[in-house]
């Protein structure tokens, strides 16, 4: 019998809009507490949104307010920034 080859989990950049593998992109999450964060590792409990390891794909989902449609909240700039910051230092 053949073996079935591994179904592998895709995802939509909210950025670029792509459908990627999973493992490609970043997870972007709120918590319960309303708290929002990059999640690199991909565990952390709460909802998850996820884009490209690219600032531009941030600052595309950022312009079209994609993340706070996703999440029903408002996003304040500095949080924006602070992630772009971390995604930038991630690529290096």
């Amino acid at each position: 019998m053949p073996v079935k080859p591994k179904k592998i989990p895709m995802r939509m950049c909210l950025g670029c809009g792509e459908m990627k593998p999973k493992k490609e992109l970043v997870r972007v999450v709120r918590s319960k507490e309303g708290e929002i964060s990059l999640d690199l590792t991909g565990k952390k409990a709460g909802r998850g949104a996820y884009i490209c390891a690219d600032a531009e794909c941030l600052k595309k989902a950022r312009k079209a307010r994609r993340l706070e449609k996703s999440f029903a909240c408002r996003i304040d700039d500095e949080l924006y920034d602070s992630m772009e910051k971390e995604l930038s230092g991630d690529e290096q």
